[in-house]
């Protein structure tokens, strides 16, 4: 998983061809803590897409830009443009995410 330090880096991030997963993520979430386990087993069972962790705290901007006002958030892109998002204010499991990723993986 990428996690990028500079706005620059995250608008290239953005911007790329191939598909990326935006990770609206803190450190200070429960329910972010508690899906930063899973993670690594999701980006390996779902190598077609670039997973790109964003810190809300540290990119307010660009999550107020992409309307991400929950975390954890996750937002597929395709050539920069959204193509899907999965929000909810229940805590995501493993398969609901894996659900979510394989929607968009086509």
């Amino acid at each position: 998983m990428i996690s990028p330090n500079t706005y620059e880096e995250l608008a290239q991030l953005i911007e790329a061809e191939e598909k990326v997963l935006l990770f609206f993520t803190a450190d200070w979430c429960p329910d972010c803590q508690f899906i930063y386990p899973v993670m690594p087993e999701l980006e390996a069972e779902n190598p077609q897409f670039t997973f790109v962790r964003v810190n809300r705290d540290d990119f307010m901007e660009v999550a107020q830009e992409w309307n991400v006002f929950g975390i954890p958030s996750f937002i597929v892109l395709e050539k920069g443009q959204e193509v899907g998002r999965f929000v909810s204010k229940l805590r995501k499991t493993k398969a609901e995410i894996n659900q979510f990723l394989t929607d968009y993986s086509k």
